[in-house]
């Protein structure tokens, strides 16, 4: 048989992956500092949840290709709630955010085309780039007293066949949010070349208020970060084609469900809205139950985003306090999202901290994993319950405090 070249991956299992199967396998105990998934983090749902699945509409087979009209209305509705006023026409219904950036690549490019993602970043960008014939180039963010955009590393990684950039608002895992001076250049950017941008909000709603009044520095010196909640691009930027994707996954904590969105805005967004149904007419994915019920999950989502801001919050406090017993560990800033990036000394491969910490019953993303860089960085999830958290970090404290130490000191010659 002959598989085409776009699913030439390297399905071998890792030696971090084969290690953390075999500790789980057998009945070792592991702290996941690397949760996800908020269905398994603790959290309570409403026992009414599910009831919305059984509205009696959804027993009729009604194929609109953007979505029905009340879920599209609901999905109004929300943004709405924040300020940004979006109409039904402009959105179109996907069941995941994946399927949304595919509709999009299709879209936008042709094979061989390019697009900007900036790192460090989620790496799912990787496969579904690859299964679309579409290139990834990478667009900095660089730290400095907190995450910024490089406007002249765009340019650079702008080539003859770049189509779209990509932004993550808030970026996962860094939690930067993308601040009005950066859209204003990133304006500016996409005018000048005629790119597209992807605006990924998945995040939106996960804000770290901790981070109010802080400073950082800009392309144009330094700027205070603004107090009030960052606004949704889905308001639109002058001049600029913009597609905002986002979905229950994590505004609704609703990642089983498998239910998003696309807003498209800016010009040429009736061309683009009609091609996009031609694309979603094609597969015509979403299901009827999930539509129906889309409005009262939206609707009840403030329920499980408290609690999961409260964990988030919780976590990142006991983090920052454990750490004061491990200097040689910077927890860098911060604005939204739920992962913590940490800089640790670059004394081995990350991968074989996280081996070493894992061997120890903690399990936590390596650096590399989110394009951070081979050594000296970590990533670990916020959302994991208290006790489990808690326990991850005094074996993750103990360890950069006294054993990789001791450990390194032993290789010495």
């Amino acid at each position: 048989m002959r598989f085409s070249r776009r699913t030439d991956w390297n399905t071998e299992e890792s030696d971090l992956a084969r290690a953390f199967r075999l500790r789980r396998n057998a009945g070792l105990p592991i702290a996941d500092l690397t949760a996800s998934n908020p269905t398994r983090c603790g959290f309570a749902y409403p026992s009414s949840l599910l009831n919305a699945l059984a509205d009696p509409r959804a027993l009729d087979y009604d194929p609109q290709p953007r979505g029905l009209p009340a879920a599209r209305q609901a999905v109004c509705d929300y943004y709405a709630a924040r300020g940004v006023r979006v109409e039904p026409g402009q959105v179109v219904l996907t069941t995941s955010t994946s399927e949304a950036y595919s509709f999009l690549f299709r879209l936008l490019c042709d094979p061989g085309s390019e697009i900007l993602v900036f790192q460090p970043g989620y790496p799912l960008f990787d496969f579904l780039a690859g299964l679309d014939d579409v290139t990834l180039k990478a667009a900095p963010l660089l730290y400095d007293q907190g995450w910024q955009i490089d406007a002249e590393g765009i340019r650079r990684a702008i080539s003859p066949q770049t189509r779209a950039i990509v932004v993550v608002h808030p970026n996962n895992p860094t939690g930067h949010f993308t601040k009005p001076w950066e859209t204003a250049e990133l304006a500016t950017i996409c005018r000048e070349f005629d790119l597209s941008l992807i605006v990924d909000e998945v995040f939106l709603d996960y804000r770290e208020t901790g981070s109010e009044g802080t400073t950082e520095q800009g392309s144009e010196g330094t700027r205070e970060q603004e107090s009030k909640p960052p606004r949704s691009f889905a308001a639109g930027i002058e001049g600029v084609p913009a597609f905002v994707v986002s979905g229950l996954s994590k505004i609704a904590g609703l990642p089983q469900m498998k239910a998003a969105w696309i807003v498209a805005t800016g010009p040429e967004s009736s061309a683009a809205l009609d091609r996009l149904e031609v694309i979603a007419d094609t597969f015509l994915s979403m299901n009827a139950p999930v539509q129906w019920a889309l409005p009262a999950w939206l609707a009840s989502a403030d329920g499980i985003q408290g609690q999961i801001q409260a964990r988030v919050a919780g976590n990142l406090s006991e983090l920052d306090g454990r750490l004061v017993a491990a200097p040689a560990v910077e927890r860098l800033a911060i604005e939204g999202g739920w992962y913590a990036v940490l800089r640790i000394p670059a004394l081995q491969p990350d991968e074989k901290t996280a081996l070493d910490l894992l061997e120890r019953g903690v399990w936590v993303h390596p650096g590399y994993f989110f394009g951070l860089g081979e050594s000296g960085w970590l990533v670990v999830s916020l959302l994991a319950p208290e006790l489990e958290f808690s326990h991850g970090l005094s074996i993750l404290i103990n360890y950069f405090g006294k054993d990789q130490m001791s450990n390194t000191e032993e290789g010495l010659p």
